[in-house]
């Protein structure tokens, strides 16, 4: 039986991590502190290869943009932190907006995004991006028949030059289960920190889950391509979701000091895979 004497004598998380493979059988709350330490030392690892990337970046001049959507309570947020959380905040930019204006409104709708984006030796995360207008705003309502078809006409030329300029966009979508997200929703609600996360369109994100769906699928198929692909994320596991997009970002570049990395830098098909119409995604 453990005790405190044995934690005591432990000098590092290596020596915590054998401790905790000898004694998960004992029990079972180890395997779960042992699943969270290896987390924190890998995700370390990657954010350590996410400094050098940006430093190549900014030297190189580089410009990423790299979208994160999907359904709410998803994983989006927590991922973009743990990616931004140790970068130069001179080369790299978070982009959230608010709705619209009544000015933007009136706009050619990609204006609002179009001054967000990268400039030479910058890395721009999107937290949710243009593609609001391809899922959440005709499932909502929030825009007509009309300005959703246009915009899935026009989103793939509006990447194609952006591509043609030099500017490297990576789309994830993070796939998240019914069960999942009702789970996380609950938890919003009880946690006074996160409970400002909840807002109306959450409430219906359960309701009309099978809109959504219909809608996702039209994104994917319309606007998937080999210059700005759709890459699909499984994130019922938040922290294996984390790692795993950061690898892929990670694996896209040949930045300095790559080849020297002691983290494995692939990443796992069963996690992280562009989309395929024959593939059916978890959040179906």
């Amino acid at each position: 039986m453990s005790n405190l004497t044995d934690f005591q004598k432990l000098e590092s998380k290596e020596d915590l991590i054998r401790y905790l493979m000898a004694n998960k059988e004992e029990n079972p709350f180890y395997g779960e502190v042992l699943d969270k330490v290896r987390y924190e030392i890998e995700l370390r690892q990657l954010q350590a290869e996410l400094v050098d990337f940006q430093k190549w970046a900014v030297e190189n001049k580089k410009k990423i943009a790299i979208i994160f959507e999907g359904r709410d309570a998803s994983g989006k947020g927590g991922t973009i932190k743990r990616f931004i959380e140790h970068l130069n905040p001179r080369a790299m930019r978070l982009v959230a907006l608010n709705k619209p204006t009544d000015v933007e409104r009136g706009q050619w709708y990609f204006r609002r995004y179009i001054k967000e984006l990268p400039n030479e030796g910058e890395v721009v995360f999107f937290d949710r991006s243009w593609y609001n207008r391809a899922v959440v705003e005709p499932v909502m309502g929030f825009c007509t028949p009309e300005q959703y078809e246009s915009f899935m006409v026009q989103v793939p030329e509006f990447e194609h030059m952006l591509y043609e300029a030099g500017t490297h966009i990576i789309k994830f979508w993070f796939s998240v289960s019914k069960d999942q997200q009702l789970y996380r929703f609950n938890r919003r609600l009880k946690n006074p920190l996160k409970r400002w996360k909840y807002s109306p369109v959450d409430e219906k994100g359960q309701e009309l889950w099978d809109t959504f769906t219909y809608y996702k699928d039209q994104m994917f198929s319309r606007t998937h391509n080999a210059f700005s692909p759709w890459v699909i994320v499984k994130s019922d596991n938040k922290l294996q979701a984390r790692l795993e997009a950061i690898r892929y970002v990670l694996s896209l570049f040949n930045y300095s000091g790559k080849a020297e990395s002691a983290v494995n830098l692939n990443p796992d098909p069963n996690v992280v895979q562009r989309y395929f119409r024959t593939v059916k995604q978890i959040d179906q």
